[in-house]
């Protein structure tokens, strides 16, 4: 059985999904951002054991994650969780039909990058997704453009709440989403990991070479 956070009935909680793989500044950004701009009670970080549309040979493990992931998100409205491993969900679709009783108690609001905006459509059940709680997506370098041309942003256009009402977001119907820009943060996961990858020797260097 699920153990989600404390929290009190009728509250506004953020569910800030990803792999943190690993977590860096530009996620604590994101989630202080979203918390201000959409005047949450707390945000949720759920890190998830395996981003399906993901190599999982480029996952890290989960406890390091998560651990790390503990590390930067200090902030006394941030609660990292393993709600997903708890849950043994495969994606986000069945992480929130796991959550189904804990959300009908508070007002909860899923929080992605824009880059997840964009690639919504190749989400598991992604309508359900839309359907189950208002989206907040939150710029990201490279991808404002792609997110707001994505097919999931044509299809709910119509449900595009305007930025400055993000506030009365988390309280509104469904199918509702939101478009935040904010100061744009130059991390990435996959810079991190790139760095801290051992070098490659020569002979490795042209094992892989096609000529």
């Amino acid at each position: 059985m699920m153990k989600p956070p404390l929290f009190g009935r009728g509250q506004r909680i953020g569910l800030f999904g990803g792999s943190f793989n690993p977590a860096h500044y530009g996620h604590y950004m994101v989630g202080l951002y979203a918390l201000k701009r959409l005047q949450l009670d707390w945000v949720w970080w759920l890190v998830s054991p395996q981003n399906p549309l993901k190599d999982p040979g480029e996952t890290g493990e989960y406890d390091e994650r998560l651990k790390l992931t503990k590390l930067v998100a200090r902030h006394p409205r941030f609660v990292v969780t393993d709600l997903e491993r708890q849950a043994n969900s495969r994606n986000t679709a069945e992480t929130l039909l796991a959550l189904n009783q804990t959300m009908k108690q508070a007002n909860f609001i899923w929080i992605m990058g824009a880059d997840s905006l964009a690639n919504l459509h190749k989400w598991h059940h992604w309508t359900d997704i839309v359907e189950a709680l208002p989206l907040a997506s939150l710029a990201r370098p490279g991808y404002s453009i792609r997110a707001l041309g994505s097919r999931a942003a044509l299809r709910y256009a119509a449900s595009r709440v305007k930025t400055g009402e993000a506030a009365k977001l988390v309280m509104q119907k469904t199918p509702a989403w939101v478009f935040l820009p904010m100061p744009l943060r130059p991390e990435s996961s996959t810079a991190i990991r790139n760095l801290n990858q051992p070098p490659r020797s020569s002979k490795q260097r042209a094992g892989t070479h096609k000529g």
